[in-house]
């Protein structure tokens, strides 16, 4: 467990020892962090008292309040920006105050908290501060390391969640009001949309957690034996449902028992995302063929499709992380945009093989894949 040094500048002790109090076992996690924060509270009655403690130890959150004996919030609040202190600032200021409040947000304040306030009200601001930091400096650690993924990532997360929870909240209200009459028949499609939407939501945690794992490397590779028959059958199975929907026939040409020593778990999302880009970007009524094949030196995995097809220029965008190919053709397909840049990852950092494609606008598109033994 981390713990988050809160400091809390008011000149008055009832609201200095009130948050002590409410402080003292309170925890916040995520699903996204590693592990839970808790706090140690320091205390300040002047401005000047605060000061003199973030310039002698590291702060995280600064709970600053306006009226002060002295220097006033806004002073403070100033100098902390102007040191570039890495603390994160909430005001708290009584109702008379919010006007002046709203301006220290505007002047680099995250957020600010009237008095008088309730516990539950404290723990649920220190809980979006507490979020607000972590993520702040998780983006500058990235930035550190030379990693661009934090504006991508939060580009998918604005266009993929958001859009989509929008939609999915906007047709439960449709129904909820019943504004199409009584008729549960006339909702299906809306049930049938935010479905698809959820499925969308789910493929992208999904394909984030793999990009995560495999960029933090802390996934630890477990290689056995794998039969590649299997993997690919298994894939096909899974894709059924949405072939069917598309009348697309899926052909399995392999001889049995192909094995090959490798990590079950990464054997599955190549395979996984081939095939199922397979059937997503095909034509109703068209094909597609997954042919596995082994000599002495490789193990070579071709999926064909008769799909949409793709230009020069789209194959050479890919690759890459966050791409989406989008035309008229594939904007009602969703997707995150990462799967193909995993399954590149995989082939060529962990198995030191190769991925390619061939491809025909409106003909279709083979991906190859080869593994060496």
């Amino acid at each position: 467990m981390s713990t988050l040094k809160v400091l809390v500048v008011d000149d008055e002790p009832g609201i200095r020892s009130g948050i002590q109090r409410i402080l003292k076992n309170f925890r916040v996690g995520y699903p996204f962090m590693d592990e839970d924060f808790d706090f140690e509270v320091l205390e300040a009655e002047t401005g000047e008292k605060a000061i003199e403690i973030v310039e002698a130890q590291p702060v995280d959150i600064i709970l600053l309040d306006n009226k002060l004996p002295g220097m006033d919030g806004i002073e403070v609040l100033e100098y902390i920006k102007k040191k570039e202190f890495d603390s994160q600032i909430m005001m708290i200021t009584s109702y008379a105050s919010l006007d002046l409040a709203i301006k220290a947000t505007n002047n680099g304040a995250f957020n600010f908290m009237p008095k008088p306030f309730t516990p539950d009200e404290l723990k649920a601001s220190i809980e979006g501060i507490t979020k607000h930091l972590f993520l702040k400096r998780m983006t500058r650690q990235m930035n550190r390391e030379g990693k661009q993924v934090r504006f991508q990532f939060l580009s998918v997360l604005s266009h993929e969640l958001k859009s989509p929870i929008n939609a999915v909240e906007g047709y439960l209200k449709i129904m909820k009001e019943r504004q199409v009459g009584e008729n549960l028949s006339d909702y299906d499609a809306m049930i049938d949309r935010s479905l698809e939407r959820i499925k969308g939501m789910r493929n992208l945690i999904m394909d984030l957690m793999d990009l995560t794992r495999l960029e933090s490397g802390k996934k630890v590779r477990e290689l056995k034996k794998v039969d590649l028959n299997q993997v690919a059958r298994i894939a096909m199975d899974t894709m059924e449902p949405m072939a069917i929907q598309k009348n697309v026939k899926m052909y399995l040409d392999a001889p049995e028992n192909l094995i090959m020593q490798a990590d079950p778990d990464e054997i599955e999302i190549i395979v996984n995302n081939l095939v199922s880009n397979a059937v997503k970007y095909n034509h109703d009524g068209g094909s597609v063929h997954v042919i596995l094949r082994q000599n002495l030196s490789a193990l070579n995995i071709k999926v064909e499709d008769t799909g949409i097809g793709l230009t020069e220029q789209d194959i050479s965008l890919l690759f890459r992380e966050f791409v989406r190919i989008k035309n008229e053709k594939t904007k009602m397909i969703t997707g995150s945009g990462l799967g193909l840049s995993i399954v590149k990852k995989l082939v060529e950092g962990n198995y030191n093989g190769k991925i390619s494609v061939k491809s025909t606008p409106d003909a279709g598109s083979v991906f190859e894949v080869v593994l060496p033994l």
